[in-house]
């Protein structure tokens, strides 16, 4: 007999991939076909993102689209889950019946019963507690085999006045040391040579446990493994400690790449936000890393439009940008998300403005990035081949400045086959769109 196909299709942030990965690792363990295509799949299971409005369309246009595959009979059922599912349960149920089945952000355990009732004519909905899932489930990657992520903690106790995480994925909690270096082991033993240290807050890692555990004593037992590069997304300024960066700086496989989010620069937008820096704790924070690591690379998330973000909060934002040149950065404008605190204040700013001000930032930011490009001319940098683009004719990698999909890339020829995962010296030599161009150092 036939077993059951299910698709699985991941939408939204690397955190939402890895519970992909963990429910297609449930769905093989029971048994099932697991693919990626939907075309003739008995199941689709689509995993949502809902954080900002844009994220909410792409969701449910994916929604339509396999409603349609439904109706041509070319798909049997729709499972929806993940953080749209949580958050608009009802409007779902009323507006989507395309949507055979939905699972909370706290229920993805529950995958296979679901499919299970679905092929059995019902139209399941499990939504468990967001403040405790199961994190330490088998996994089957979806990335190369050379990259992965490493989900070290799930949830948020930040509680900044955008974000709607927190009532989505619940409060912090760290995985225990020993699970995610047994998880650590088990990717590098396959292969993994780049890896992804991620988190909603990647900085507070073991603060809840109670046992010493913290992120700079995770990552000396990670550098023990035979990764070639660990990257880190994200950092909390106010958490960055001088033992983290003496760990970062000190440890030849962290890429000397950080992703902290600094979201403004004005004192009085900051505290609006409910972040807990000020404008010159981030400035010293900058110099601080800069001063013992010359070559680092940060990239950072700004919002233009916050409510109450005046033309000087503006103004102050942007020649912060002219004055410590990120090199990263991406430029946001202010989504005014229900059951937010920031969707209850007064002076909300006009979208018009608010677009008007991201798009200045942006266009600031590309000259801040083609600046850095620019200095990359003529120097030796190791890069990380991803592949070969037939159509352009050239190979394609990244630097330790580039992350996974939110950077630039490396583009460049060699006399030679360069295989995807290997790492090897390129001379940069020009600049193509924001990307690096260049050749196999001799």
């Amino acid at each position: 007999m036939k077993p059951c196909t299910v698709a699985f299709i991941s939408l939204g942030c690397a955190k939402n991939l890895v519970n992909t990965e963990q429910m297609m690792a449930l769905c093989r363990e029971a048994g099932f076909a697991v693919t990626g295509d939907p075309e003739g799949a008995d199941v689709a299971v689509l995993n949502t993102c809902a954080f900002i409005d844009e994220a909410k369309s792409e969701a449910i246009e994916n929604i339509i689209e396999l409603g349609q595959l439904k109706a041509e009979g070319k798909l049997g059922k729709l499972l929806v889950t993940g953080c749209l599912s949580q958050r608009y349960r009802e409007e779902i149920k009323e507006e989507l019946p395309e949507v055979d089945g939905m699972l909370g952000t706290g229920s993805y355990t529950d995958v296979v019963p679901a499919i299970q009732a679905l092929l059995e004519g019902e139209q399941p909905e499990s939504f468990g507690d967001i403040h405790r899932t199961y994190e330490d489930g088998e996994r089957v990657q979806t990335t190369p085999s050379y990259t992965a992520y490493l989900k070290i903690a799930e949830g948020c106790s930040n509680g900044c006045a955008f974000c709607i995480i927190p009532k989505l994925r619940g409060r912090y909690r760290s995985r225990t040391m020993d699970h995610v270096l047994a998880e650590a082991r088990e990717l590098a033993d396959n292969g993994v040579q780049e890896l992804l240290v991620i988190a909603q807050d990647i900085t507070r890692y073991g603060e809840d446990l109670g046992d010493g555990t913290n992120l700079a004593g995770l990552l000396r037992e990670l550098c023990k493994l035979p990764f070639h590069w660990i990257r880190l997304h994200y950092l909390y300024p106010e958490a960055v400690t001088d033992e983290l960066i003496d760990v970062v700086a000190s440890e030849d496989k962290i890429v000397k790449y950080l992703d902290i989010p600094f979201q403004h620069i004005s004192d009085r937008i900051l505290k609006d936000m409910r972040r807990r820096t000020t404008g010159a704790e981030i400035r010293a924070l900058i110099a601080k890393l800069r001063a013992r690591m010359p070559d680092i690379v940060l990239r950072t998330s700004l919002i233009c439009g916050f409510p109450g973000e005046t033309e000087e909060d503006f103004l102050e934002l942007r020649d912060f940008l002219k004055e410590v040149k990120l090199q990263r950065a991406g430029i946001f404008q202010f989504s005014c998300e229900e059951g937010t605190l920031a969707a209850k204040m007064d002076n909300q700013v006009d979208p018009e403005v608010a677009e008007q001000r991201t798009e200045a930032l942006r266009a600031l930011q590309a000259e801040i990035m083609d600046a850095y490009n620019e200095q990359r001319l003529g120097s030796e940098m190791e890069v990380l081949c991803e592949g070969f683009d037939a159509e352009d004719g050239r190979f394609v990698g990244r630097t330790y400045g580039d992350s996974v999909e939110v950077d630039g890339r490396v583009l460049f020829t060699a006399a030679g086959w360069v295989l995807p995962g290997s790492f090897v010296p390129v001379l940069i030599t020009g600049a193509e769109d924001g990307d690096l161009t260049g050749e196999i150092a001799d």
